[in-house]
């Protein structure tokens, strides 16, 4: 398979490329970036990414729907998108196949699921509060993981409406309503990414946590993603589908 990485000069897209490199499932036929590199193969040209079976990318929603255009499939890890332009991601994956995920770390998405069954479990009678800390070049916040892990909570609790997420607290904020979920970034070093979700009740606090140690294992996801789309249809996926836990 033939695979074109976006934000190759990034950190992530050089865990992807080394990934692929490893891997003889793989071919690397594209390294893109937005200043080419001719020295270590890096690209701009976004003709490139017609040459591969699938585009993984983690750059910038901006540069991820121009690149978009181009791919016959794609595995997205961009975060940030605006409701305007997940229309567009919605649109343009109605003539090409699309993994869209915030994380694909394996684990990472086990716990949306232990989350879900936690919120399911412990009700109302349990405030809910996310912390997640990333490295200090992190450009947005919440993470996109910790904004998934809030809306798989808020469904599964039937929670709806503006005032139902709080991002940090400050001031004299008064009494915690019932139903707020709190959403609260660290950012500082080289942390690659943890999160935990606390459900915290009378008596007792139940937290559940993933650790991310390494780049790679959002890579290994990715091109377990890139595999999955082999013969899919045109559809939007996520790596529910990917990992079977639909």
């Amino acid at each position: 398979m033939r695979i074109a990485v976006a934000g190759a000069a990034g950190r992530m897209g050089r865990a992807v490329i080394e990934s692929v490199q490893a891997d003889r499932a793989f071919t690397l036929a594209a390294a893109l970036d937005v200043a080419a590199d001719p020295a270590r193969g890096i690209v701009s040209d976004l003709g490139a990414i017609a040459t591969a079976d699938v585009l993984i990318d983690f750059t910038r929603p901006e540069g991820t729907l121009e690149h978009l255009e181009h791919c016959k499939a794609a595995v997205i890890g961009t975060t940030g998108f605006s409701e305007t332009q997940f229309t567009a991601i919605r649109d343009r994956a109605r003539s090409i196949p699309i993994v869209l995920s915030p994380n694909f770390a394996i684990g990472v998405n086990v716990v949306f699921r232990l989350a879900e069954t936690a919120a399911r479990a412990l009700g109302d009678a349990y405030d809910i509060e996310i912390v997640e800390a990333h490295h200090r070049h992190k450009v947005d916040a919440p993470s996109g993981t910790a904004l998934k892990l809030g809306e798989v909570i808020s469904r599964a609790l039937q929670r709806e409406g503006p005032d139902v997420f709080v991002h940090g607290r400050h001031g004299d904020t008064g009494e915690r309503p019932v139903k707020q979920i709190g959403f609260h970034a660290i950012r500082g070093g080289d942390i690659v990414g943890e999160h935990t979700v606390i459900f915290a009740g009378a008596g007792e606090r139940v937290e559940v946590t993933v650790r991310s140690q390494s780049r790679m294992t959002y890579a290994a996801g990715a091109l377990r993603a890139a595999k999955w789309l082999q013969g899919r249809p045109a559809g939007l996926y996520d790596m529910s589908d990917v990992l079977g836990m639909r």
